[in-house]
């Protein structure tokens, strides 16, 4: 017992606060960085420059003096060179990094209307499970923490609730928007006839159009919740994080759609409404029913 203690002595003695706190804190960075670039092709070459880095101190333990100069070269201007190529992808790396759940909820100056989010759920499922059986194409992107200002400039800026009669006018094939996304933020269509960036996943199914590959493409770049009509089969697909969930029947759409827009509590309070909804309502159909008899 003496020894343990001496050892937690000793233990605390060399590791300060500031000690735990560094290490904590790179190892949720270097977490992050890995799981950010998991799926494009920046992370590929990431692995690409480790591997290199291990066999450039291969070659220094080995005492490879002509392969380590070679190594260094490549090593100084290959950082120059990955900032010219990868720009794009470290500018939404970035603007990831900043536009994250920790900031967003420090600086986030005005609470959600839940009322609103809920309403734009109902409506967008009652409008995707028309849309499925007429088998006309949609795409929704649902914003979350992420910002998408910029894809709203390149369609039409609206300003309005959700609903299904809207939607589905929206994307009409005869509607000039229909060809675009709409941008749902805080529950209300704020863009319409908007162009998504395309995935560069290289092995996406052969069978997934130009639409469920924007889908998956602003999924990639962003948190975003994407709902996805196929044009050609009807399916209701729903794309998050870069991963397609496809072939949802009408009560997983919702479903999903609750899980990845609220939280567990407000998921929870739907529920208890809708539960308590349904039983009013069949308590009026019983007492409908017993003045006809």
């Amino acid at each position: 017992m003496q020894a343990v203690i001496r050892f937690f002595d000793t233990f605390f003695g060399i590791v300060r606060i500031s000690d735990i706190l560094d290490i904590a804190l790179l190892s949720v960075f270097i977490y992050k960085l890995i799981w950010m670039t998991r799926k494009n092709s920046f992370g590929r070459v990431l692995k690409g420059v480790g591997v290199l880095l291990v066999f450039m101190a291969l070659a220094s333990v080995l005492k490879l003096y002509a392969v380590s100069y070679l190594f260094n070269i490549v090593i100084d201007w290959g950082v120059f060179a990955l900032i010219v190529i990868f720009q794009p992808e470290i500018r939404r790396l970035l603007e990831r990094v900043g536009d994250s759940r920790l900031f967003a909820a420090l600086l986030k100056s005005q609470s959600r209307d839940l009322n609103a989010v809920e309403h734009a759920i109902k409506e967008t499922v009652d409008a995707y499970e028309m849309m499925s059986r007429d088998k006309v194409g949609a795409l929704m992107v649902f914003e979350r923490n992420n910002h998408l200002d910029d894809i709203i400039k390149t369609g039409t800026a609206l300003d309005a609730a959700a609903s299904s009669e809207l939607l589905k006018n929206i994307f009409w094939n005869k509607a000039p928007l229909h060809d675009g996304a709409v941008i749902v933020r805080n529950g209300r269509i704020v863009g319409a006839g908007c162009m998504l960036p395309l995935s560069g996943n290289v092995n996406l199914s052969r069978d997934l159009g130009m639409r469920h590959r924007a889908g998956i493409g602003i999924s990639e770049h962003s948190d975003a919740v994407v709902a996805i009509v196929s044009e050609e089969t009807g399916s209701v697909s729903v794309a998050v994080g870069g991963m397609l969930k496809r072939h949802l029947a009408p009560e997983t759409f919702k479903r999903l759609l609750e899980n990845e827009l609220l939280t567990k509590e407000e998921t929870e309070n739907v529920n208890i409404i809708t539960l308590i909804s349904s039983l009013l309502s069949r308590s009026r159909k019983g007492d409908e029913q017993d003045e006809v008899n």
